[in-house]
């Protein structure tokens, strides 16, 4: 934990929307990895849309990262079609097909949740298909502290 955000470049973004820095700084960010051929993956993106509804308009940015973990999932285009259908990501993805960002963050899981404060210190981390209401929990305290930290 309290670990700063790894480097967010060195992989291809959906539409060429990259996040913005300017826009990052001093906002929590949730960093979800996902995959093309996760069926966790896609069964959860519901959950993680309704996140951004909720939580985007409280000051929450998210990030998208797919994780190829085959050679058949290395398809940019089939990736970018996948993200803004079916998982339904709305905000920037990265196509990481050399796991460039994946190891600066030693990821190994899809999904996984990736949770930073408003410094863009770790304060969260969930992989696999269980604990929602975990991760909930800490994106409703990193935002709390992040109000508190306006006034």
């Amino acid at each position: 934990m309290r670990a700063p955000l790894p480097d967010l470049g060195g992989a291809e973004w959906v539409e060429d929307i990259a996040p913005d820095r300017d826009i990052l700084d001093g906002r929590p960010i949730l960093v979800h990895f996902w995959s093309v051929g996760c069926g966790i993956c896609h069964d959860v993106a519901e959950r993680v849309a309704g996140w951004r509804e909720r939580y985007g308009a409280q000051g929450l940015a998210f990030v998208a990262v797919h994780q190829p973990r085959s050679p058949q999932e290395l398809d940019a285009v089939r990736v970018a079609a996948d993200a803004r259908g079916a998982m339904q990501i709305e905000h920037p993805c990265a196509i990481d097909s050399a796991h460039a960002i994946v190891d600066r963050f030693d990821n190994r899981f899809v999904p996984a949740y990736y949770l930073f404060d408003g410094s863009h210190e770790l304060r969260h981390f969930q992989a696999g298909d269980k604990g929602y209401d975990r991760i909930e929990s800490a994106i409703e305290r990193v935002l709390e502290e992040a109000r508190l930290a306006q006034v």
